[in-house]
């Protein structure tokens, strides 16, 4: 059987949406100078050297796995993070090409291939694209990249030229001899550097030097966007190719009992049908095909074990957990300190969330005897090639998986699920075939965000009303054991269950963390912001608890609790002094406020709600101010904070996975609902100027949001709620507007409570 390659556009048999996007970019409101692409083409990866790391058959000068300069002048940066809407190639690019003296209009982008040697980042320990950690990772490494290059490239010019390299300089990829201004082009040396050594050390420029780090720059994949030529996983042709409709058991843990496909192999169009162990493909020449005999398909599942699952049944065994609590951190003596005081105390409850982007869940896989291609839009395209080399039995060499960019990732794509499904599949298969999941099946077998239940406890300082002891305790399950795909040590403190808790900003003498396991049937899976996304908002609605218990304003209280800690009391006033803070409101208006330090980047955010009488909560404005330190692009900072601020306000507002009788409730965006473009709100974003090392940004805003929208709903209607999503019908209900809005916050005398709402 021959080699299948990608199709080209204009090969494809109608003209679709694609092409007419291409030919209608001035009608829809978009034109651009230039038609130079600013992303490689999946079909021009080869010619550009960025098939794989070394670039082989390239005729240029390739000093590392991320940059190529061609003899014809082509410079193609590849960048070694997942795109998926989050701006990291335009941000690793321009690491790139800062320290290369290249602009980006010079350069065209293109995803690096599976490739852990080449591509792996140091905090996460692989070539993974998760947790905010590509920036950070990759600050340093990407800029020394461009250095080296560009220092073996005006050496390559001042040993052609015969004069010391100190007395070259070069910018936007051509070298300068100044003492006589030669010049020559990184092109026309390109060959000639193939043979510099690469060097050791490399100056690097300083904040005061940059020419594009800190410039609000144009993202790299906007024209390809806005023109529909580029290409994510769903969008991939392949020569030969066949689509597959599913149909998976629909609880967890369950499997076929017996399949009736006679009626769907007679219904036109279906070539095949393909049965693994929990599930039924329907191949045909068209998804349609295969969707229409899907619906023919008779199976009888065997439920399994997880039959009579049901929330109730999960969130008694989260309140009642007995397992002895792991001790993550201890400050002081909060045992002692707990016991005496004003004591404070509530529970919080979070839900099972499932991811929801916009791109359906998607494969294309094609076994060839003893090698397997497999086109996919995955945060971990390393990860895919391990996993599916073993379901294929195949050495991982011979497993080659080509990443595209993710329509929307939020952690989903982080697990290797679908892929090991898809290489079941394709296994039985002898054509290459996609496999499509529908909406419903992306949200009903999703690996979800884990349901927890908190715990805190404080006691405040009679004098000063500050805590001087702090406890929490936060149940629930881990996700490492399907990331890593074994179980996680019994006893082992899984650091993400506590992240956003342990290292908050504030300062109190006396504390304690704890995390009870409490393991489920549910898969799991990490989920935008992490533990950061579950333990802020019990922390940050716990401190507005306090300060309002304490009589105090919340922003002040915070304030009093920051000491030595500059940066988050620099965002906390300015989010203050920018969002009105404390002025008046209507009546059933309300400002809340949040803040963390996580993923090396302090945030503050204040949300200003109108709740009307029956329960229906309207987001009127939004506030943030960020420190991520050294801003690499200003414009993708307001970005992912105002995208991160929507993804959790969405969540908070709508968002929760419930069981019965073993099977997932909710199944499309009718149930699990999304912000809409009439319900954004305006938002001021504040970039703090900073020239710290660079902090994450992709979750910060996520994180930020639902505390900040419960606390702006207290103080619009006097209602506490500590669980989510938010309770309409308790808010219809309890909610006083009238009587209490108007206001930032309501004050309270001190007293000891516990409950669900007040």
């Amino acid at each position: 059987m021959g080699l299948f390659g990608l199709l080209d556009d204009n090969r494809l048999p109608t003209l679709g949406r694609r092409k007419f996007l291409a030919g209608s970019a001035l009608v829809i409101g978009f034109a651009f100078a230039n038609s130079a692409r600013a992303l490689v083409p999946t079909t021009g990866l080869g010619r550009a050297g960025a098939l794989d790391a070394a670039a082989t058959g390239f005729d240029g000068f390739v000093p590392d796995g991320f940059i190529r300069i061609g003899t014809d002048g082509q410079i193609v940066l590849v960048v070694p993070s997942a795109e998926m809407g989050q701006g990291i190639a335009t941000t690793e690019a321009m690491l790139l090409a800062e320290e290369l003296e290249v602009g980006l209009d010079q350069v065209e982008v293109a995803l690096a291939p599976a490739d852990p040697t080449a591509y792996n980042q140091s905090i996460l320990k692989g070539q993974i694209t998760g947790g905010s950690t590509s920036v950070r990772a990759f600050y340093l490494p990407l800029r020394q990249a461009g250095a080296a290059a560009r220092t073996m490239l005006v050496n390559a010019a001042a040993g052609l030229w015969q004069v010391p390299a100190a007395e070259c300089s070069a910018a936007r990829a051509v070298i300068t001899h100044n003492p006589t201004g030669r010049a020559a082009s990184y092109a026309s040396v390109a060959e000639a550097a193939r043979s510099q050594p690469v060097p050791k050390d490399v100056q690097l420029k300083k904040p005061g030097e940059f020419k594009l780090i800190g410039k609000p720059l144009k993202r790299v994949d906007t024209p390809e966007k806005v023109t529909g030529a580029v290409k994510f996983g769903i969008d991939v042709m392949v020569e030969g190719m066949r689509y597959a409709a599913i149909t998976i058991c629909p609880t967890i843990g369950g499997k076929v009992k017996s399949v009736d496909d006679t009626a769907s192999r007679a219904s036109p169009g279906v070539i095949d049908i393909l049965r693994i162990e929990d599930a039924v493909a329907v191949v045909g020449e068209t998804y349609w095909a295969a969707k229409k005999g899907l619906d023919l398909l008779a199976v009888e599942w065997d439920l399994g074990p997880n039959a009579d699952m049901s929330s109730d049944d999960l969130w008694d065994g989260l309140r009642n957990a007995k397992a002895t609590p792991i001790v993550g951190k201890v400050v002081g003596d909060p045992d002692i300190a707990l016991a005496s005081g004003v004591r404070i105390e509530s529970t919080y409850e979070l839900p099972y969330l499932a991811h929801a982007a916009l791109e359906p869940i998607n494969t294309t896989i094609h076994m060839q005897g003893d090698r397997c291609d497999i086109w996919v839009s995955t945060q971990v395209p390393e990860i895919a090639r391990v996993v599916a080399a073993e379901i294929l039995g195949l050495p991982i060499e011979k497993v080659t998986v080509h990443p595209h960019l993710i329509g929307g990732g939020f952690g989903r794509r982080l697990a290797v699920d679908t892929i090991q499904q898809a290489a079941r599949f394709g296994k039985l298969a002898n054509y290459p075939v996609k496999i499509i999941w529908t909406r419903e099946q992306d949200i009903m077998h999703d690996y979800f965000r884990p349901a927890y239940f908190d715990r805190v406890t404080a006691t405040l300082d009679p004098k000063t009303r500050l805590p001087s002891a702090f406890h929490h305790r936060t149940t629930g399950s881990t996700v490492r054991t399907y990331y890593d795909r074994k179980p996680w040590p019994e006893g082992k403190l899984d650091p993400d269950t506590l992240g956003g808790s342990v290292d908050m900003p504030y300062a109190i003498p006396n504390g304690k963390w704890e995390w009870v396991r409490q393991d489920s049937p549910v898969s799991l899976n990490w989920w935008r912001g992490v533990g950061e996304g579950h333990n802020v908002f019990v922390i940050e609605s716990f401190i507005d608890e306090l300060a309002l218990a304490a009589g105090k304003d919340p922003i002040e209280y915070r304030l009093a609790m920051l000491q030595n800690n500059p940066r988050a009391i620099a965002v906390l006033k300015k989010v203050a002094d920018a969002s009105g803070w404390g002025g008046e409101l209507s009546a059933r208006r309300g400002r809340g406020v949040s803040l963390h330090h996580s993923f090396g980047t302090f945030a503050a955010l204040v949300m200003e709600v109108e709740v009307d009488r029956y329960g229906e909560v309207y987001l009127r404005n939004g506030t943030i101010a960020v420190d991520c330190g050294q801003p690499i692009n200003p414009d993708g900072v307001v970005a992912q904070m105002t995208g991160g601020t929507l993804f959790g306000l969405s969540a908070a507002l709508h968002n929760g996975v419930t069981f019965k009788d073993g099977r997932v409730q909710e199944s499309n965006f009718h149930d699990y609902r999304q912000i809409r473009m009439n319900e954004v709100p305006p938002f001021q974003v504040f970039v703090m100027p900073s020239t710290e090392n660079p902090g994450g940004l992709g979750e910060v805003g996520t994180v930020s949001a639902p505390a900040a929208l419960t606390n702006a709903i207290y103080a619009a209607t006097g209602v506490r709620l500590r669980s989510l999503p938010i309770d309409r019908k308790l808010l219809m209900e309890k909610g006083h507007g009238d009587e209490v809005g108007g206001a930032s916050y309501q004050s309270k005398t001190i007293t000891s409570h516990r409950g669900v709402a007040q």
